[in-house]
């Protein structure tokens, strides 16, 4: 096969397209058996025309640093054994612009080959500029070796029946409890509540006397605030958009009901013991700062505060009660999705056939693990049998098996009142989350502005952005 071909043939998605035949093939006995054991043979032979050559790549950073050190280990350790420079930088995706400034590298030609995002809140907007590259051959090929990939991800890394990220790892997202403090007031934990209850439990655990604040998210500007003002509204019936992602449907009465109460969570004198000091002013990294201070009684996060509880060994790990999202009136069940990270391949990439095998890599198992056990339950596997290729997997941690349940269930997830989730990915709403239209929106109701006034400004902002995004109105 001559370098023209078989670049032709990498460009396909080679590495598990070919592998029922190639790993039948024995090593040679000149190779080295400990890289052999950790990047598979087919992918190794699918490298051979690629040595020499160098590709950037571009990492979502993961909240433990533990973590991002695991994951530059396995990138060296395929470079090495494929004899390629890979050289991985870190974006912080929280800050606001990661989607311009990409969209801009792109469009100049110097953008990175690779980057893993997370799905459900990027790559809709990056496939709406234009910016990646069909990798369905790819998704199709490591399916038939790895079996199913997570739920979510067949919503947000589709469009028109084309895969456009390969799903990466799966995120788990969850809620904790302090059940060490609910069990001093006798109150037993739950697998589920609505949120009222959850909002009761909260001040019925505090303590401000003891630095023991039970309600511990803030509605400022963060990745976090978004996550529960979302979740909060969609378990009450109300969306940012339809569920074909194309029309705002912001301001309706279930989510006026749904702002409303978070209103007065924050501004009703009774709730004030279990609010936190400074909560109005807090950041993407505060609830988890603050949580593993032991001062919060209750916060919803991805499993990086869970993570990072467990790898250093600090004592609220051990009195942590997981639970999944909190249910409203529309909902009889979590919402809850998980996200997953995706590695999309930007057009124009110059070395996109080494970009395709090293992604084939890092979903792997031994590629993935060290991954995993610095940031256990923040980063699992997105394929299904991927979950049963190390027992780290399996039985690492008492809250694996939910985060398995979560990225295997069965969706969408309806609501008694005709919306369901996830819905169609769609630019619009992923620009609306970016631009912080919803903790903007529970800003001004903390400030005294009436509840359907905030949610009807909303709504025009969100019609704004939509059409910004090739979506009018």
């Amino acid at each position: 096969m001559n370098l023209r071909s078989r670049r032709e043939f990498l460009g396909m998605g080679v590495g598990v397209l070919g592998a029922a035949g190639l790993a039948a093939c024995g090593s040679g006995s000149d190779s080295p058996p400990r890289v052999q054991a950790e990047v598979p043979k087919e992918l190794l032979d699918a490298a051979t025309a690629l040595k020499g050559s160098t590709m950037g790549m571009l990492s979502q950073k993961l909240y433990s640093t533990a973590a991002n050190e695991a994951l530059d280990a396995s990138i060296r350790k395929f470079a090495d054994a494929t004899g390629t420079t890979i050289e991985n930088s870190l974006v912080q995706a929280d800050a606001g612009d990661v989607v311009a400034k990409i969209h801009a590298e792109v469009e100049g030609g110097v953008a990175r080959d690779l980057a893993f995002m997370t799905d459900s809140r990027f790559v809709a907007q990056f496939h709406a500029l234009g910016d990646l590259e069909d990798v369905t051959d790819i998704v199709t090929a490591l399916t038939k070796v790895y079996g199913e990939p997570c739920a979510e991800a067949k919503n947000f890394c589709v469009f028109d029946g084309k895969w456009f990220a390969i799903p990466y790892h799966f995120i788990g997202i969850g809620s904790f409890l302090r059940k060490d403090w609910m069990q001093e007031k006798g109150i037993t934990p739950k697998d589920v509540y609505t949120w009222e209850e959850l909002r009761d439990l909260c001040l019925a655990i505090s303590d401000p006397g003891k630095r023991r604040f039970g309600w511990g998210m803030s509605v400022n500007r963060s990745g976090d605030g978004n996550g529960m003002i979302e979740a909060l509204i969609n378990s009450y019936g109300g969306a940012i958009a339809s569920n074909d992602g194309r029309k705002v449907t912001f301001d309706t009465p279930e989510t006026v009901q749904a702002v409303t109460f978070l209103g007065d969570l924050y501004t009703n004198p009774k709730y004030k013991p279990m609010l936190p000091p400074g909560v109005d002013s807090w950041t993407d990294t505060s609830n988890n700062e603050n949580w593993l201070a032991g001062v919060l009684g209750y916060t919803r996060n991805s499993f990086s505060v869970y993570a990072d509880s467990k790898t250093k060994k600090n004592p609220v790990y051990g009195n942590t009660h997981v639970f999944s999202d909190c249910i409203g009136p529309a909902t009889d069940k979590s919402l809850l999705l998980g996200q997953s990270q995706g590695f999309v391949v930007f057009k124009g990439a110059k070395n996109a056939a080494l970009a395709k095998l090293i992604a084939q890599y890092l979903i792997t198992a031994p590629a993935l693990v060290g991954v995993a056990k610095e940031a256990p339950g923040l980063a699992m596997p997105a394929w299904a049998k991927v979950w049963d290729a190390d027992p780290f997997f399996g039985s690492g941690d008492p809250a694996f098996p939910m985060l398995r349940n979560m990225s295997q269930q069965s969706l969408p997830l309806p609501t008694k009142n005709g919306l369901s989730f996830p819905q169609k990915a769609s630019a619009g709403q992923q620009a609306v989350v970016a631009a912080y239209v919803m903790t903007d929106m529970m800003q001004q109701v903390v400030q005294g502005a009436a509840p359907a006034q905030a949610v009807k400004d909303a709504h025009a902002k969100m019609v704004q952005i939509f059409s910004q995004q090739g979506l009018p109105q």
